[in-house]
């Protein structure tokens, strides 16, 4: 739903999103009030007081839900059933051995991070981090101590390349609408995300996850195995009773491979589409479009789960036990999907109301400099609505005009991109989709997500604005 004409002034808004934003909390915080029923009824409450026409309320409410349902309910479905799939079979602990045998036990989180910035170049935030759960936990399991101490530098890779580096679109819209150069945008970009992550997400993340002990949750991928080098199928025990049939754990090249193929086919959707925007590949080439379609993420992942069935089963458990870890995989993440869109209908009503709008208006002549001005109004709009991408594009289109009037360099106009980017990342919290996924996936209650996710995303954004205000001096 497109914004409405805003029925109250910025500071009428912004006090109102802030009384939302303080009686969520309390009711899931303090009452305890189911976080899916909370969010859904503090943003009828938010929609009603925020001027929206009743009418109009329902559109919405269910424009927020159902858009973030659509982005993530498929994406974290098939990530699940890949995910105990490569569990149940023991390929998660081969990925995670090979892993540690090559960086070692201290460096663990340093490798599962780096291997994330690698991974997240072509792939989104939400499907990068739920192909790599199984991974981070099987880590976690072997060493023991917090799930945060390897979980959060590696989502942290994920939210900077997401932020930060084309082909990614929040960067990729901010650059064409300041009239930038994507690929300059790219080339600068990945260092800067690079030493942004290092300083803002891994170092904060690892001592995070040291401060905060957050016990390795069962939810997603259930018990522990209790053996490393081989796994078992219900289906091969015999009828008597005797002892089912153990079967050895995939080699590390068939997982490294079932963990690659969402990400190359997800890779190559976005090489053919942007060629196709170069004009090298013609736009009705159906070919271009076959290729493209296969490399949309869910379709990607279903691909994947598809694969990994026929390639794992052999041996190891029938189609029929398959079905059944998949099914079992499914039950458990029904109230991280729910929650995660009614996180979305809550930052939905929040830009639907026009609170963004005002706010940008009130912000956009404030006299700072320009690099400032965009990293402060990608962050009021980040915390007033949640949305990375909007707070991204809308603040890119803000200064747009600043920016050709100044007629800045495409190396200027990348850095602006990354401040713009930094402030779409700090302060993640409650009307945001991606605060809930990283919340339930790591199995931690609110408070706990705002001392340690929000204050990482914080530190991430801030080490990147750093980094783009020091170019901008020197460049």
């Amino acid at each position: 739903m497109e914004a409405i004409e805003p029925a109250y002034g910025a500071g009428v808004l912004l006090l109102i999103a802030a009384v939302a934003v303080a009686l969520l909390l309390f009711l899931i915080m303090k009452v305890k009030i189911h976080a899916f029923v909370a969010l859904v009824a503090v943003s009828l409450l938010t929609a009603v007081a925020a001027g929206i026409p009743l009418a109009d309320v329902p559109t919405a409410l269910m424009s927020g839900f159902s858009s973030t349902l659509g982005s993530v309910a498929l994406l974290v479905a098939f990530g699940v059933m890949l995910g105990r799939l490569l569990e149940h079979t023991g390929g998660a602990q081969v990925l995670a051995d090979t892993l540690i045998n090559r960086f070692g036990e201290k460096r663990a989180p340093l490798a599962l991070g780096i291997a994330a910035l690698i991974f997240g170049f072509p792939i989104f935030f939400d499907a990068g981090l739920v192909v790599f759960l199984p991974i981070i936990f099987t880590v976690a399991r072997r060493f023991g101590g917090s799930i945060l101490k390897y979980g959060l530098p590696t989502a942290g890779a994920f939210a900077a390349m997401h932020a930060i580096v084309p082909p990614h679109p929040g960067p990729v819209a901010a650059a064409d609408l300041m009239g930038g150069d994507i690929g300059i945008t790219l080339l600068l970009g990945i260092p800067v995300a690079i030493i942004g992550w290092y300083v803002g997400a891994y170092l904060v993340g690892t001592w995070l996850g040291n401060r905060f002990d957050v016990d390795i949750p069962d939810l997603l991928f259930g018990k522990e195995n209790a053996g490393v080098d081989d796994t078992l199928d219900d289906d091969a025990a015999g009828a008597s009773g005797s002892t089912a049939v153990r079967t050895k754990a995939p080699a590390f090249g068939l997982v490294l491979m079932l963990l690659l193929l969402p990400f190359l086919l997800i890779a190559l959707n976005t090489v053919v589409g942007t060629l196709r925007t170069d004009g090298r590949i013609a736009e009705d080439a159906a070919w271009a479009s076959g290729l493209q379609l296969i490399g949309q993420t869910p379709v990607a992942l279903l691909i994947t789960v598809i694969v990994a069935v026929f390639v794992l089963a052999p041996g190891r458990f029938s189609i029929p036990t398959a079905s059944k870890l998949m099914d079992e995989a499914l039950g458990p993440i029904a109230a991280i999907i729910l929650i995660t869109g009614a996180g979305g209908m809550f930052g939905g009503v929040l830009r639907a109301s026009g609170i963004g709008q005002a706010l940008t208006e009130s912000l956009s002549d404030v006299g700072l400099p320009l690099i400032l001005q965009a990293f402060l109004i990608s962050t009021a709009l980040r915390v007033a609505q949640g949305s990375a991408t909007v707070a991204l594009t809308t603040t890119a289109g803000l200064i747009s005009a600043q920016v050709a009037a100044e007629n800045l360099s495409d190396v200027k106009i990348a850095l602006l991109v990354f401040a713009v980017a930094a402030g779409a990342t700090v302060l993640s919290h409650v009307n945001d989709s991606g605060f809930w996924l990283v919340s339930r996936f790591f199995g931690m209650d609110e408070k706990t997500t705002l001392k340690t996710w929000t204050v990482m995303e914080t530190t991430l954004g801030l080490a990147v604005f750093v980094i783009a205000a020091l170019l901008w001096l020197v460049l």
